[in-house]
């Protein structure tokens, strides 16, 4: 069901998202595998499987609350990632290791914000492309041109001084701040 790329690199994300967490700093709420309580409420009421209850309300009383999120099977993460992330986005059409890297960065960043970063590394090895936020055509054709340590080197850099300029733009980040570069540069 999940390619081997996909396989590979959801092992770094959930090595990175660890289990469940509820750190009032932490803009994203409650989280489990590095699903988070904000990202299950925007999604909705959905009911994917046909049960007749809500899919995110793993505890199965009615709503979807911090309680669910202490109960998100890592199966259900995955499937998760898979479908919100991998799926999504496209990401088993790029080079295995930068497609890995992406995808941790999207999961903790937004992937928008991963994905301009991205195109940033593509630029400081010396192509000229926009950094929309949107890994279409010209981003993908880029990133096989390239020398893919390059493009890693470059990508891990840009990833790094982007978690520093978060803490510089909200101090309380600084707890995050170490753990943040350690996921920048693995």
């Amino acid at each position: 069901m999940y390619s081997p790329a996909f396989k590979a690199a959801i092992q770094t994300v959930l090595l990175h998202e660890g289990g469940f967490a509820n750190n009032p700093a932490d803009p994203g709420g409650a989280t489990n595998f590095g699903i988070s309580l904000r990202f299950l409420v925007q999604q909705g009421m959905i009911d994917l499987d046909g049960d007749g209850f809500h899919d995110f309300d793993f505890d199965r009383d009615g709503d979807v609350d911090i309680d669910d999120i202490r109960a998100v099977p890592k199966d259900a993460a995955v499937e998760l990632y898979h479908r919100e992330w991998w799926q999504k986005f496209k990401y088993d059409v790029l080079p295995a290791e930068v497609a890995a890297k992406t995808f941790d960065l999207a999961v903790n960043m937004g992937a928008s914000q991963a994905h301009k970063l991205l195109q940033r590394a593509c630029r400081s090895c010396g192509e000229n492309i926009l950094d929309d936020g949107v890994i279409g055509p010209v981003t993908r054709r880029t990133l096989f041109d390239l020398d893919q340590w390059g493009v890693i080197t470059a990508f891990r850099s840009e990833a790094a001084g982007f978690y520093r300029g978060l803490v510089i733009a909200k101090p309380s980040f600084v707890e995050f701040r170490d753990g943040w570069l350690n996921r920048a540069y693995a």
